[in-house]
């Protein structure tokens, strides 16, 4: 009888241990599908290039455009940097970004059309939310992900910061 149970204690085991391995497959699959950001390259290069601008690191942010828009930055944007164009965007009461995180996506074409959301902090205090951005991001050679142009860096309740990707009118549209 001993042998029995014994038999049965290891099938518990067995039971037990595949449902942990499927639990923890089951996590990373979950979170490979709702952190997009760390499993699309262009996802990344989006959400890099817009903390880095709005945080003023010129030296992340200014490699991570396109050669037309690395021209059209160092042609059109105070001192020629980029950090400079989308620091003047915001108002200086919503003191600096926090954070910008992914929103959403579409692809189009071999490119792809980003949404971010960010959040403002006002030295320690509550700053501001809800800053909508879009960015177009293309793929400058395979696997080198560039960023084509941008618009919003806008409050999120502002109806121009709707369809950014297709609306002439999306504050600070670039190009």
């Amino acid at each position: 009888m001993e042998t029995h149970h014994n038999a049965m204690d290891k099938r518990w085991i067995w039971i037990g241990l595949v449902a942990v391995i499927a639990t923890v497959a089951l996590v990373v699959i979950t979170t490979a599908t709702f952190t997009p950001e760390g499993t699309e390259p262009a996802f990344n290069v989006a959400t890099t290039f817009v903390n880095a601008a709005a945080q003023g690191d010129e030296a992340t942010a200014f490699p991570l455009l396109s050669p037309q828009l690395q021209e059209w930055a160092t042609t059109n944007c105070p001192n020629g940097r980029v950090s400079d164009c989308v620091q003047a965007y915001t108002p200086t009461e919503w003191g600096q970004l926090a954070s910008a995180e992914f929103r959403r996506s579409t692809r189009v074409g071999a490119a792809w059309d980003i949404d971010l959301i960010g959040y403002y902090d006002q030295q320690g205090t509550q700053g501001f939310s809800g800053v909508c951005v879009y960015t177009r991001v293309e793929e400058a050679a395979p696997g080198d992900w560039r960023v084509a142009g941008w618009a919003g860096w806008a409050w999120c309740g502002d109806p121009a910061t709707r369809n950014m990707a297709r609306n002439p009118d999306a504050p600070n549209r670039v190009p």
